[in-house]
């Protein structure tokens, strides 16, 4: 199989699908410890001193003692198409290789997206529609230079190479033993709950080790659930004659709910490109015990001691990397209008209703507002969720001539003022 000639350090140009594009907005925030790069081992000290693991041990040093800058791997699979705070714990560590004059390679996905990452998962995940992960790629991509120097970013699609020849998957498939895929955690507790493995998922790690094959990767990172993905690569680069990359793996940042992982699908994420008042009303909620490893890997400080002052503080830190200055300071005040003074905000926009029969069908209403389903508003209603002018409600229909001119609020931070068409 003929491999990829990139020279070290050097930008490749390549043209991307229709609909898809390499550049986007640059980040607003850069990390407050600056780097100490006076030798080798200073540079590979600043750059491991939040990783969880840094391996093999002293390898980055000796890579970063060759004097070239380094190829830095990241690959992500398009499933959904925003990026949450989660996922910027290892973008920033990316952005810190290039501000040491490092290249990052974006790997977006939009093959291994097809089969799925079985990662943590105890059961095979469902198929996601190649047009949905080509639309996720191109919202990714934009919202990734939020964090990234778009100067020092590849951008690269793993189906330039990963669209092969059957005999060339053959090649791929004789790097590894089904011993060894099963050695990953998730995949033998699965085997041994007698839960199913499609052949696809076992094919998944050597598909992400040949991305480090075909674009040469130095170094890659991950959050810690990578650990075997990111070993496996170095065995089939080795296999394919490449040089094998070290790897770093991030720690995995909790949700708001200072437990589970981040995840959109936990709904526990902060995306950095939801309105201001979402992302500072989302951090607030963060608990106290969370708020040490909030600081650690998202703002590189220790927390004010004051819990309250603390969250304060990194809300409208994180909302202003995000949003800028204006958006947090708007945020905020927003944020003391309704949970401090419990007053209602100045600019809440306006909703046209229409009547049947003289009554408001209350779910339809709120699900048409606010961009919900008839069942989760359903759910609102029945759990407190729902105010009118501040008043709970609960029922299901309300009369038309009631709600001209009210304010409908969904939860703590949602508001409509409703006006009769």
């Amino acid at each position: 199989m003929r491999l990829p000639r990139l020279r070290a350090g050097m930008k490749q140009q390549i043209t991307a699908p229709v609909g898809t594009a390499t550049t986007g907005a640059q980040r607003e925030g850069q990390s407050s410890i600056g780097p100490m790069t006076d030798s080798p081992g200073e540079a590979a000290r600043f750059l491991t001193r939040n990783a969880v693991d840094a391996l093999p041990q002293g390898e980055l040093e000796r890579q970063l003692a060759k004097g070239r800058p380094l190829r830095v791997k990241l690959g992500v699979d398009p499933t959904t198409p925003d990026i949450h705070l989660g996922h910027t714990v290892v973008l920033r560590k990316l952005r810190e290789f290039q501000d040491l004059g490092h290249t990052v390679v974006l790997i977006v996905g939009d093959y291994t997206a097809r089969v799925g990452d079985p990662s943590g998962r105890s059961a095979t995940r469902p198929q996601v529609d190649p047009a949905e992960i080509d639309r996720n790629a191109e919202t990714y991509e934009k919202q990734a230079y939020r964090v990234l120097d778009p100067e020092r970013t590849e951008v690269r699609r793993n189906g330039e190479w990963l669209d092969m020849p059957m005999e060339d998957l053959f090649r791929l498939a004789r790097t590894s033993t089904v011993a060894q895929l099963l050695e990953r955690d998730d995949f033998a507790k699965r085997y041994a709950g007698g839960e199913p493995i499609s052949i696809l998922e076992l094919l998944y790690p050597l598909m992400q080790g040949y991305d480090s094959v075909a674009i040469r990767s130095d170094v890659e990172l991950g959050g810690t659930d990578q650990s075997f993905n990111l070993l496996l690569a170095r065995e089939i680069q080795k296999a394919y004659g490449v040089e094998p990359q070290s790897m770093l793996t991030m720690p995995i940042l909790p949700g708001i709910d200072g437990v589970q992982k981040m995840s959109k699908s936990l709904d526990n994420y902060v995306g950095v490109d939801e309105p201001p008042e979402e992302i500072f009303g989302k951090l607030m909620r963060v608990p106290d015990s969370a708020m040490p490893t909030y600081y650690e890997l998202l703002l590189d400080e220790a927390p004010q001691a004051d819990p309250r002052d603390a969250k304060r503080h990194m809300a409208y830190a994180l909302t202003a990397r995000y949003q800028g200055e204006e958006g947090a300071r708007a945020a905020q005040d927003r944020f003391d209008t309704v949970h401090v003074r419990h007053e209602l905000p100045d600019d809440i926009e306006e909703f046209p209703y229409s009547e049947d029969h003289g009554q408001v069908h209350l779910p339809a209403l709120i699900a048409e507002a606010f961009g919900l389903s008839r069942s989760e508003a359903r759910r609102l209603l029945a759990q407190g969720g729902v105010k009118l002018d501040g008043s709970e409600l609960d029922a299901l229909d309300v009369p038309a001539d009631q709600l001209d001119g009210v304010v409908l609020q969904v939860g703590k931070r949602r508001f409509k003022r409703l006006r009769k068409r």
